[in-house]
């Protein structure tokens, strides 16, 4: 397994991704770029891009806080985010063009996922018409500020939700719906789990003490299934 920190520009930082992939295989591959969760790039997503590695994808986590920041910094640059869906879909697109420069990608079969913000982030680049092939949140926020303009999406799109998170409840979801419906996306879903709260896919969110922040085995399991699923019919099968 190759595994190698990238350094580039974006938003006027200097972000710091880490790219895997597996250097047993030979040629170009389908390839998946992922968004982390709020407080910044940690082992989670980073342990996520090595898994995918491991099953015969390129994959790139990229980084939209530049590097480590204070928690309290990280939630403020959400909120700013968040209320610019183009400086969203600017920084999506740094990491993916850093992606799409890898050898061992092949730029026809790219995927773009994300967890908490991060589902955002990749949305963000479905919304902004990336030719990604495909696009998976888990317990993603799916509120935006520029919603699609009817026919510019033209990936798969799949949100894993829990039904009892605090952070993403029904109006997000019911609006979300009203979207792609207004958006004419052709193929888009959601997947809920009853009785899950937000960050289930986190071994670690556990430790905060958070209502309604909780690990969920079986919902993490299930998730990943679902995407693994969804990249196979839109990626093809990694050779």
């Amino acid at each position: 397994m190759q595994i190698t920190d990238i350094t580039y520009e974006a938003d006027g930082r200097t972000m710091v991704g880490q790219y895997a992939v597996d250097e047993y295989r030979v040629g170009p591959r389908p390839a998946v770029l992922l968004c982390h969760e709020g407080p910044g790039l940690d082992e989670h997503v980073k342990g996520r891009a090595v898994r995918l590695a491991s099953l015969g994808y390129a994959a790139f986590a990229l980084d939209y806080h530049g590097g480590e920041v204070p928690i309290e910094d990280a939630m403020t640059r959400i909120g700013e985010l968040s209320a610019d869906g183009a400086r969203c879909r600017t920084i999506g697109r740094a990491g993916l063009d850093v992606l799409l420069a890898q050898d061992a990608v092949d730029p026809e079969r790219v995927a773009a996922i994300g967890y908490c913000f991060g589902g955002v982030m990749a949305m963000e680049l479905a919304r902004d018409g990336a030719d990604v092939k495909a696009v998976v949140g888990f317990h993603p926020g799916l509120a935006t500020s520029a919603p699609a303009a009817p026919g510019v999406v033209t990936a798969s799109v799949l949100m894993c939700c829990g039904a009892e998170d605090p952070v993403i409840g029904f109006d997000q979801r019911s609006a979300f719906e009203s979207e792609m419906r207004d958006a004419q996306v052709a193929d888009w879903r959601i997947d809920l789990y009853g009785s899950v709260g937000h960050s289930f896919t986190n071994p670690e969110v556990d430790t905060l003490g958070m209502p309604g922040f909780t690990y969920d085995e079986v919902a993490n399991r299930r998730s990943w299934r679902s995407m693994l699923d969804l990249l196979d019919q839109r990626l093809g099968p990694v050779d």
